[in-house]
């Protein structure tokens, strides 16, 4: 990756070695600043655990560890054979995301395991001030075959949390974080990632996650059969064999699973600036980045909206539709045009695939190579729907076509799985896709993983209940936005899609395919724009939603991508405050959920001087905008934003020379 990288790293002696009967041990490990503290213990009867510990309250309890490899017991009696700790601090570059320098600053604890049969293994700690993370690593593995873990999170008091409890493996992973308190967390419950919990009034808060996924499955969570507070690993199996979560040839090779990963915060919003999923991935092969750019897109699907010579040939992308959009783009600013689901032979726009299906043929109606040339003319790069099935046929021809022809990036859809196949598909895609210097959009996709640390040409990817949803449903209300910043996003980047301009109130919404409504005001969607991190961020409704609508302006300044983020003020589904950099600028997203509210922004995050403030705030209905322009400085008081129910406010600080 390109960037400045900075790497101290001291290993420190070995803390102690020993035969293989050693006597029940505990260990421990503490941040760089104390703030979490991890206990790794082996009882008497050789059974693994660990505990963890925030600001020296027990946020995890003694948990269990270990996986339940095929034709091995589910209890072994471990023995401790060594252990030796480290310590790591780095720094590196992201070319697109919440921040532009990431810090990587641990202290690791590695215990090496030995059973009397002769099975190895090893567990990985790392204490990080913002949380901490643990693997398995089976030394020199030949076959590991996995049907499950026992890694369990026991919690110390029963939490509140917010789940989406998806019920089975293998769904598109969009849903509401349901608020649950932790005893009711059932074992036939199938729990996406993160399970967000606060384990106090203060606001402590823990979140359930994964990094470095690969040549594994994806990670479930469910409450233990015990009934205890707290929840257990659930891996996803795999299609060929559904016994069977991985099977891998190692080859003699040291073979490592997923980290598994609690964050921790004193506020839920204080998870947000963390940069500790992507942390735990490791760095990416690309040394040339320059071609990755973050940016804004028109797009063609969400609204419904067509050129009459589509709508006459009955279908949803032609030739005049393309050009409308890339003129909508061109008009506004944006980077990006993104063709979706309609443009070749064999998908139809309802997002089913079909046998028939040819990525390499365009339909008739639609001059693919005129639509590039016009676009480029106008400084707009054009992004391809695929479904991944047919993509997936092709994969090598399609992309190498697609880097010819001038494309910039791809979006691809409904994986709808998180098994180990799937997990495969993923990283073979990202791959291939940087050699052909394209950029991409998984939808229909798993969380994510930390996976753009090491692909960064994956800006963002989907697992949300986001803007399309409003097509025919009520599920995307302001509520359900003010839990996503503190839930799906802790995660990585969301394509939510925002930029609905026909805002009404909840009680006039109704669900509706084409010239879709939100529920939402127009701020709102403004500030959605700085609250969600998507480095392609997408504008969804039609060209002439945006042609002199208050608030676009906002629009056309906002950028994509962050040099700095902070998170003054938030509670998860109620309203959150975030402040980002953009070079000099700051720009502000408030939102609030249904309740009316009024907030105060300390503007100590400014830097010196005097700075323009440029606010966009809720008007007299929901689709009017009052924008206001003001001089401050840092030490200047308070910002207030009057905030209506579902609202929102966003602001924009420029310097002044």
């Amino acid at each position: 990756m390109s960037g400045s990288h900075r790497l101290a790293v001291a290993l420190l002696p070995v803390v102690f070695a020993c035969a293989f009967a050693c006597q029940a041990k505990t260990l421990r490990i503490s941040s760089p600043e104390q703030h979490t503290t991890l206990e790794f213990s082996l009882s008497d009867a050789g059974q693994p655990s660990y505990r963890v510990l925030y600001d020296g309250r027990e946020i995890i309890a003694p948990s269990t560890l270990g996986l339940l490899e095929q034709g091995a017991p589910k209890s072994r009696q471990w023995v401790l054979q060594g252990s030796k700790q480290s310590t790591h601090d780095s720094t590196y570059t992201l070319p697109a995301g919440k921040t532009r320098q990431a810090r990587d600053r641990y202290r690791e604890l590695r215990v090496a395991l030995a059973d009397p049969q002769g099975a190895r293994m090893d567990v990985v700690f790392r204490s990080y001030d913002e949380g901490i993370a643990f693997r398995y690593v089976l030394p020199k593995a030949t076959q590991v075959r996995i049907r499950d873990e026992l890694t369990g999170f026991a919690f110390a008091g029963d939490y509140s949390c917010w789940s989406l409890n998806l019920g089975h493996f293998g769904t598109s992973h969009e849903g509401e974080f349901d608020p649950i308190a932790a005893s009711r967390l059932r074992s036939h419950n199938r729990i996406e990632l993160p399970l967000v919990c606060q384990a106090d009034a203060k606001g402590t808060t823990l979140a359930i996650a994964e990094a470095d996924l690969r040549d594994y499955a994806g990670l479930y969570l469910a409450g233990p059969d015990s009934g205890a507070l707290g929840v257990v690993a659930k891996l996803s199996t795999r299609l060929d064999d559904p016994a069977l979560a991985v099977s891998y040839a190692a080859g003699g090779q040291d073979f490592a699973t997923p980290w598994r990963v609690v964050m921790l915060a004193a506020q839920p919003g204080a998870l947000i600036p963390s940069t500790l999923i992507e942390n735990l991935n490791p760095p990416g092969t690309i040394t040339d980045t320059s071609w990755i750019r973050p940016g804004k897109s028109a797009w063609d699907w969400w609204s419904g909206w067509r050129a009459p010579d589509a709508v006459a040939a009955g279908v949803t992308t032609s030739t005049a539709s393309v050009k409308r959009y890339v003129d909508h783009a061109h008009a506004l600013g944006l980077e990006y045009m993104l063709i979706d689901d309609g443009w070749y032979h064999g998908s139809t726009g309802d997002g089913q695939y079909h046998q028939d299906a040819d990525i390499l043929r365009p339909i008739a109606q639609l001059d693919l190579p005129a639509v590039v040339a016009y676009a480029r003319e106008r400084d707009v790069g054009l992004w391809l729907w695929a479904h991944w099935r047919a993509l997936d046929a092709h994969m090598d021809q399609a992309l190498a076509w697609y880097e010819q022809l001038g494309i910039k990036g791809i979006k691809v859809d409904f994986m709808d799985r998180d098994d180990q196949q799937m997990v495969d598909f993923y990283h073979r895609l990202l791959a291939r896709a940087a050699a052909h210097h394209l950029l991409v959009d998984l939808h229909g996709a798993y969380h994510p993983t930390g996976l753009s640390r090491t692909y960064p040409n994956l800006l963002t990817q989907e697992g949300v209940l986001g803007a399309e949803y409003n097509k025919w449903s009520t599920r995307a209300t302001a509520s359900h936005n003010l839990t996503l910043p503190f839930t799906r996003m802790l995660l990585g980047p969301m394509d939510y899609t925002p930029g609905g301009m026909r805002n009404v109130t909840p009680a006039q919404f109704k669900p509706r395919n084409d010239a879709p409504l939100v529920m939402t005001t127009r701020a709102q969607q403004l500030a959605m724009y700085v609250v969600y991190e998507s480095p392609f961020a997408v504008l969804a409704d039609s060209p002439d939603a945006y042609a002199g609508a208050e608030g676009v302006q906002f629009l056309r300044d906002v950028p994509a991508s962050w040099d700095e983020t902070r998170v003054p003020e938030g509670v998860i589904g109620e309203h959150i405050v975030v402040a980002r950099r953009h070079g000099n600028d700051w720009y502000v997203g408030a939102m609030t959920n249904e309740q009316p509210r009024t907030l105060r922004l300390p503007l100590d995050f400014l830097g010196p001087g005097r700075w323009r403030a440029t606010l966009y705030l809720d008007g007299a209905a929901p689709d009017r905008v009052e924008v206001q322009t003001r001089e401050v400085a840092a030490s200047s008081a308070p910002l207030t934003l009057t905030l209506a129910g579902s609202g929102g406010a966003a602001v924009r600080f420029e310097p002044m020379r």
